[in-house]
């Protein structure tokens, strides 16, 4: 398989400080296993991600109220740069995130989180909302997010992205990661970002996140697409995806083929797109064909909450791109990093990763 990263033009190692860029809603995760009744109440479905409405206030005061709560860094993106610079290790500051959080008690927390987690993250902090959160209702094996994005919905591409010290940081970047979450709040920094990637021939990766982003943002979505190098999503918001572009298949394979020719700006580049599906194989585009990579086998009893796995993968995923790996390196570092923190709780990990 080919290198699907650029060389770099200058001598220093391939993934020095920066290299590694993200940008989407920081939240602090606030996980806890909940029952069926709780799901019933607030009309969650067990495995599901969804933005918070108004009757979901009351979800948010009942959760912190559980005896075992946890607090962790979140949100899609910041977990995914977060998870590559844990795989890479050294140096430090791989990777550079930014988001807007709020001057408050938990965007303390995030910085102090972001900062264990020796990612760069240049937060755009405002004093009129507080700090976006999420909510990780969890049920066995499964989890319900409800994202309260707050703070995180209040991004100013012209009161941050757009300054120069932090274009110039941005700029400094050799591969792009933005989750489709961010859609929501900000697609004029994505395209600024996507566009910049795609003229510069950079890499630029994006996710399909949730099955509502095809389905309520589809304009955004396609109008960033043919910027996109590496798409990711799982097998859910693949089916929504295929169905909101009239692709008419539900096989997988066919879903990932028809979604590599979608038209792409820079023709330099094949568009490569990775669809996983939880235990079952992870489906990627090599050349024309969709190749089908299986995972790492777990036992079932080892499993605490998938809550992040997604993020997981693209992480590892993420940190092998930097490194200028082929592409099945690429999804087998996913594929530990996913499988590591599907034995944790939340989006958490140990302090360094076993992987070879």
């Amino acid at each position: 398989l080919k290198k699907i990263a650029p060389h770099s033009p200058q001598c220093l190692s391939s993934h020095s400080e920066n290299t590694l860029f993200g940008m989407g809603n920081p939240l602090l995760d606030i996980s806890a296993v909940v029952d069926k009744d709780f799901l019933d109440k607030f009309g969650l479905k067990p495995n599901d991600q969804i933005l918070a409405e108004d009757k979901h206030k009351a979800l948010f005061d009942e959760i912190v109220k559980k005896s075992n709560v946890e607090y962790h860094a979140g949100g899609s993106t910041q977990n995914s740069v977060k998870i590559a610079q844990w795989m890479i290790q050294k140096p430090h500051k791989v990777a550079t995130f930014f988001g807007c959080i709020g001057s408050d008690h938990f965007g303390e927390i995030l910085k102090k989180k972001a900062e264990e987690a020796h990612v760069d993250a240049h937060y755009y902090e405002q004093n009129v909302v507080p700090t976006g959160t999420c909510a990780a209702c969890i049920t066995g094996d499964n989890r319900s997010l409800v994202a309260n994005l707050a703070a995180a919905n209040c991004y100013k591409k012209e009161k941050h992205l757009d300054l120069d010290s932090n274009w110039e940081l941005a700029k400094k970047a050799r591969v792009y990661y933005i989750a489709g979450f961010f859609l929501t709040v900000s697609p004029e920094s994505i395209l600024k970002v996507a566009k910049h990637a795609s003229d510069n021939n950079k890499i630029f990766c994006m996710n399909l996140s949730a099955p509502f982003i095809s389905q309520f943002f589809k304009q955004p979505l396609m109008e960033i697409m043919p910027y996109v190098d590496i798409l990711f999503g799982n097998e859910t918001e693949a089916a929504t995806f295929a169905k909101e572009l009239g692709f008419e298949t539900d096989d997988i394979g066919e879903i990932a083929k028809k979604t590599q020719t979608l038209p792409k700006a820079n023709t330099k580049r094949q568009r490569v797109v990775v669809f996983t599906q939880g235990k079952d194989d992870t489906v990627a585009t090599v050349g024309d064909r969709a190749t089908m990579f299986p995972v790492l086998d777990i036992d079932q009893n080892d499993i605490v909450d998938t809550n992040g796995a997604g993020d997981a993968f693209v992480g590892g995923f993420l940190s092998a791109l930097v490194q200028e790996q082929v592409l099945e390196e690429c999804i087998r570092a996913g594929h530990y990093a996913a499988n590591i923190i599907i034995r944790r709780v939340g989006c958490t990990f140990p302090e360094k990763p076993d992987f070879h």
